[in-house]
């Protein structure tokens, strides 16, 4: 036994010193972040390393994980603190960040398109600002993204169609911005979207468009364009669509109010659900 024991307590320092090292880089990044945010943040984040030490518990909001001999930072949630100002540049220097997190703040400005460095992202999350501006095209390199929030911010022009380059993509609430234009009908190539919100926007077209491409939005299940302005009919190619035989071809109501129908559509049901047979948009 006494190799073993030899062993064991040769190993042991070795392995400790690794779980103790948080990558410079993603150190330099939060500290440049903490200079930026608000007095909620800083008084939260006390301590040298992010990730925590011996002595102290990581900084709030942070989670790291150990990758090779060193901790990076993986997730970022500092929501709902009243962070004012732009969007900090910093965070994109945390290339390893699979969640960001901040929504319910009062962020301003555009997002950086150093937003496509964050390769390794999944979900983000800037609902609840006021954010402005177009969305940068960089945004179509997240290529592991598959929740996008930003609904309830100032976002205006068209909706990218680089959105359409997210492969993984499931989650897209653009709700309650100023996007104008029509949706790029290339979303519809994308295989995993589940869930699609522009209500609240500018936009403008017609469903008919926006389902021209054969075999379109197969996987989508909510699909929410009320208070645009749409015009037009509503097409037959929707009542046959996939998502809409889990919906009983019916479209709650709210999901399309604000876009007018003519008189002849009736409510049935409780709750209230618009039937859309017959039924056609006010140019």
């Amino acid at each position: 036994m006494a190799p073993l024991f030899t062993l064991l307590i040769l190993f042991f320092p070795v392995l400790n010193l690794s779980f103790c090292k948080t990558l410079k880089r993603d150190v330099k990044a939060l500290n440049e972040i903490k200079a930026s945010l608000g007095w909620r943040v800083v008084y939260a984040w006390v301590g040298d390393d992010p990730c925590g030490d011996a002595n102290l518990p990581p900084w709030s909001g942070i989670t790291c994980t150990l990758m090779g001999d060193y901790r990076v930072v993986t997730e970022l949630e500092v929501y709902a603190v009243s962070i004012v100002g732009p969007f900090p540049v910093p965070v994109t220097n945390l290339f390893d960040l699979t969640r960001l997190d901040m929504h319910n703040n009062k962020l301003t400005g555009p997002i950086p398109p150093q937003i496509g460095r964050l390769k390794r992202l999944k979900i983000l999350n800037l609902r609840w600002n006021k954010l402005q501006d177009v969305l940068p095209s960089e945004i179509g390199e997240l290529k592991s993204l598959t929740h996008l929030y930003l609904s309830f911010n100032n976002f205006k022009g068209e909706i990218p169609k680089e959105l359409a380059s997210l492969p993984e993509l499931r989650y897209l609430h653009l709700h309650q911005n100023r996007f104008s234009g029509r949706i790029p009908a290339e979303l519809g190539t994308l295989e995993k979207l589940q869930h699609l919100d522009v209500g609240n926007n500018h936009l403008v077209g017609t469903i008919k468009q926006l389902i021209s491409m054969y075999g379109c939005f197969p996987s989508l299940r909510n699909l929410h364009l009320d208070h645009n302005q749409f015009a037009g009919r509503i097409p037959e190619a929707l009542y046959r669509h996939p998502f809409l035989k889990e919906m009983q071809v019916f479209f709650y109501s709210q999901y399309i109010a604000g876009n007018s129908f003519q008189k002849g559509a009736k409510s049935i049901g409780v709750p209230k659900i618009l039937e859309l047979a017959d039924s056609e948009f006010l140019v």
